[in-house]
Protein backbone atom coordinates (compact mmCIF):
# COMPACT_ATOMS: atom_id res chain seq x y z
CA UNK A 1 0.00 0.00 0.00
CA UNK A 2 1.33 3.69 -0.42
CA UNK A 3 0.44 6.73 0.86
CA UNK A 4 -2.91 8.81 -0.18
CA UNK A 5 -4.85 5.47 -1.30
CA UNK A 6 -6.48 3.81 1.55
CA UNK A 7 -10.08 3.33 1.47
CA UNK A 8 -12.68 2.54 4.31
CA UNK A 9 -15.68 0.61 2.85
CA UNK A 10 -19.42 -1.16 3.21
CA UNK A 11 -20.24 -3.67 1.32
CA UNK A 12 -24.02 -5.25 1.78
CA UNK A 13 -26.02 -7.91 0.83
CA UNK A 14 -29.70 -7.86 -0.96
CA UNK A 15 -30.82 -8.18 2.78
CA UNK A 16 -28.47 -5.42 4.15
CA UNK A 17 -26.13 -7.52 6.01
CA UNK A 18 -23.11 -5.50 6.20
CA UNK A 19 -19.72 -5.61 6.24
CA UNK A 20 -16.95 -3.14 7.13
CA UNK A 21 -13.63 -3.04 5.68
CA UNK A 22 -10.25 -1.10 4.64
CA UNK A 23 -8.08 -1.58 1.91
CA UNK A 24 -5.15 0.03 -0.17
CA UNK A 25 -6.64 -0.99 -3.46
CA UNK A 26 -10.13 -0.43 -3.36
CA UNK A 27 -11.33 -2.34 -6.74
CA UNK A 28 -9.47 -5.08 -6.39
CA UNK A 29 -11.15 -5.86 -3.16
CA UNK A 30 -14.47 -5.23 -4.16
CA UNK A 31 -13.98 -8.13 -7.24
CA UNK A 32 -12.68 -10.36 -4.47
CA UNK A 33 -15.70 -9.36 -2.47
CA UNK A 34 -17.99 -9.97 -6.20
CA UNK A 35 -16.26 -12.84 -6.92
CA UNK A 36 -16.09 -14.59 -3.66
CA UNK A 37 -12.53 -15.37 -3.48
CA UNK A 38 -11.82 -15.44 0.23
CA UNK A 39 -13.66 -17.62 2.10
CA UNK A 40 -14.98 -15.67 5.31
CA UNK A 41 -18.29 -13.54 6.03
CA UNK A 42 -18.67 -11.71 3.03
CA UNK A 43 -18.86 -14.95 1.26
CA UNK A 44 -21.13 -17.03 3.92
CA UNK A 45 -23.59 -13.74 3.47
CA UNK A 46 -22.91 -12.72 -0.30
CA UNK A 47 -21.74 -8.94 1.02
CA UNK A 48 -20.87 -8.31 -3.05
CA UNK A 49 -22.10 -4.48 -3.65
CA UNK A 50 -19.98 -1.66 -2.22
CA UNK A 51 -23.05 0.54 -1.14
CA UNK A 52 -20.85 3.30 0.74
CA UNK A 53 -16.60 4.43 0.86
CA UNK A 54 -14.47 6.74 2.17
CA UNK A 55 -11.15 7.38 1.07
CA UNK A 56 -7.96 8.55 3.53
CA UNK A 57 -4.73 9.87 2.85
CA UNK A 58 -3.57 7.41 5.72
CA UNK A 59 -3.70 3.86 6.52
CA UNK A 60 -4.07 4.79 10.22
CA UNK A 61 -6.71 7.08 9.34
CA UNK A 62 -8.66 4.57 8.01
CA UNK A 63 -8.31 2.07 10.22
CA UNK A 64 -9.73 4.24 12.74
CA UNK A 65 -12.54 5.04 11.09
CA UNK A 66 -13.59 1.46 10.26
CA UNK A 67 -12.98 0.66 14.04
CA UNK A 68 -15.51 4.04 14.85
CA UNK A 69 -18.22 2.55 12.32
CA UNK A 70 -18.00 -1.03 13.46
CA UNK A 71 -18.54 0.00 17.11
CA UNK A 72 -21.46 2.27 15.92
CA UNK A 73 -25.05 0.38 16.02
CA UNK A 74 -26.48 -0.95 12.95
CA UNK A 75 -29.22 1.77 12.84
CA UNK A 76 -26.33 4.40 12.63
CA UNK A 77 -24.47 2.50 9.88
CA UNK A 78 -28.00 2.11 7.92
CA UNK A 79 -28.54 6.23 8.29
CA UNK A 80 -24.53 6.59 6.66
CA UNK A 81 -24.92 4.63 4.12
CA UNK A 82 -29.00 6.11 3.20
CA UNK A 83 -26.87 9.56 3.40
CA UNK A 84 -25.50 8.99 -0.05
CA UNK A 85 -27.12 6.08 -0.81
CA UNK A 86 -30.66 6.13 -0.45
CA UNK A 87 -31.48 3.10 -3.10
CA UNK A 88 -28.39 0.96 -1.45
CA UNK A 89 -27.48 0.80 -5.15
CA UNK A 90 -24.08 -1.08 -5.94
CA UNK A 91 -21.41 1.83 -6.00
CA UNK A 92 -19.08 -0.65 -8.38
CA UNK A 93 -21.41 -1.85 -10.47
CA UNK A 94 -19.74 -0.32 -13.75
CA UNK A 95 -16.01 -1.24 -12.41
CA UNK A 96 -15.88 -4.78 -14.19
CA UNK A 97 -16.93 -6.09 -17.61
CA UNK A 98 -18.88 -8.81 -16.03
CA UNK A 99 -20.24 -9.05 -12.65
CA UNK A 100 -21.14 -12.72 -10.76
CA UNK A 101 -24.62 -12.72 -11.43
CA UNK A 102 -24.25 -11.87 -14.50
CA UNK A 103 -21.84 -14.64 -15.51
CA UNK A 104 -24.72 -16.88 -13.32
CA UNK A 105 -27.52 -15.79 -15.59
CA UNK A 106 -25.37 -16.26 -18.83
CA UNK A 107 -24.20 -20.13 -17.99
CA UNK A 108 -28.19 -20.43 -17.03
CA UNK A 109 -29.44 -19.64 -20.58
CA UNK A 110 -26.45 -21.80 -21.70
CA UNK A 111 -27.90 -24.73 -20.18
CA UNK A 112 -31.26 -24.28 -21.31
Amino acid sequence: MHEGSYSTYIMASRSHTLYIGITGDLRKRVFEHKWREHEGFTTKYNCARRVWFENHQDVATAIDREKQLKGWKREKKIALIEKTNPGWIDLSRDWYDVEPADFKRAAERMDV
